[in-house]
């Protein structure tokens, strides 16, 4: 009742015209021929390990020319029932005819987070996560869909328990959080035909993040990435979905290790040294602006994992499946803009509640 109620609320925020200046009139046609460019967006996630979480995106879209994509700026702020606080400001723009492509942003957080079985160690801890984060991207079109650039990246992550049992755990465990700043280069090809409401073309990027001791980090390590999307549409106006994603990490601390990147699972309660995961998702076209997505997935952890051992995805145990449904409805036709409610579950009674803007992928 509470999710139909925040999705009205949303939908409701968004129909809302602005309120004209003083002095001017508005017609309906002009309304019609030049929409808000805002977007207010409630925030709403649950799951039995982060408690529930709500919280306001407020986001201003703009298209610099007719041949660039629209951009976004934005900020968001989330509270949950834990007493957490997460905070954000971001952009993603595209301009000069979609020859150039910057994507930045910054997050503060206050996290605290109660885990059944914190990296598969069998214990039950209580965390406070405090930590700071920045990111520059840019990119260049070089011939056709393909771009190449350059990104930058600063964190400083503060890892500690709530009680002093809990502390000594993550101190045996060797997690005690880490600061770092890095540089990296990106490969990027992007024929889709939206950024944010895809239905045909593909994505593929290829990044690497070397953190270094002289950009203010603790000490050396790499992160590479690799991320393909692809979007087939199909009958009327359905679209099926398929992202394949991979995390590699060498030298990494193992508060850097890679997490399992599935909705219905926590963010960082299960890390190794390298991931790779795989999800299919059908977008069922309902009606105009409604569509049903049904989605599966499956994530593998392998590498070292966080006490040392060797992990390989022949483990069952290393297998992270997930699966889930949603309902959307698009809020701006013209930028393919939609708030998505989705629930997905996975293994081991893993589960979330998510109400935001945009399709996973």
């Amino acid at each position: 009742m509470i999710l139909a109620l925040s999705l009205t609320v949303a939908l409701t925020l968004i129909a809302m015209p602005l309120p004209a200046a003083a002095g001017t009139e508005t017609t309906n046609d002009e309304e019609k021929k030049a929409p808000s460019p805002w977007l207010f967006v409630p925030l709403l996630s649950s799951s039995p390990k982060l408690d529930t979480a709500g919280g306001l995106m407020v986001g201003y879209m703009h298209q610099f020319d007719e041949k660039s994509r629209p951009s976004m700026f934005g900020v968001s702020a989330k509270y949950t029932t834990s007493e957490s606080l997460i905070a954000n400001v971001f952009a993603k723009t595209s301009f000069g005819e979609d020859r150039h492509r910057i994507i930045g942003g910054a997050m503060v957080g206050n996290i605290n987070n109660d885990y059944e079985n914190y990296l598969g160690s069998g214990q039950s801890l209580a965390t406070n996560d405090n930590y700071s984060f920045a990111f520059f991207r840019y990119l260049y079109r070089v011939e056709g869909d393909w771009f190449i650039g350059a990104q930058a990246a600063s964190s400083n992550y503060e890892l500690q328990g709530q009680d002093p049992v809990t502390s000594d755990i993550l101190d045996e465990m060797g997690l005690v959080g880490y600061k770092s700043g890095g540089v990296g280069a990106v490969v990027m090809h992007d024929s889709r035909d939206s950024d944010f409401k895809a239905t045909k073309g593909w994505y593929l990027n290829l990044n690497n993040m070397a953190y270094l001791d002289a950009w203010g980090g603790q000490q050396d390590f790499d992160i590479y990435r690799i991320d393909y999307r692809g979007y087939w549409q199909h009958g009327a106006g359905n679209v099926l979905a398929v992202r394949s994603r991979h995390q590699f990490s060498s030298d990494a601390p193992v508060g850097a290790y890679s997490p399992v990147y599935l909705r219905g699972y926590t963010p960082g309660e299960y890390l190794a040294q390298n991931m790779s995961s795989v999800e299919v998702e059908e977008r069922y076209q309902l009606a105009e602006r409604w569509t049903a997505t049904l989605f599966v997935g499956v994530a593998c952890l392998y590498g070292d994992s966080v006490n040392g051992e060797k992990l390989a995805c022949g483990d069952r145990e290393n297998v992270y499946p997930a699966w889930g449904a949603g309902i959307q409805y698009v809020l701006k036709p013209e930028a393919g803009i939609v708030a998505n409610l989705e629930y997905a579950m996975g293994k081991d009674n893993n589960s979330g509640i998510y109400l935001k803007m945009g399709y996973s992928f």
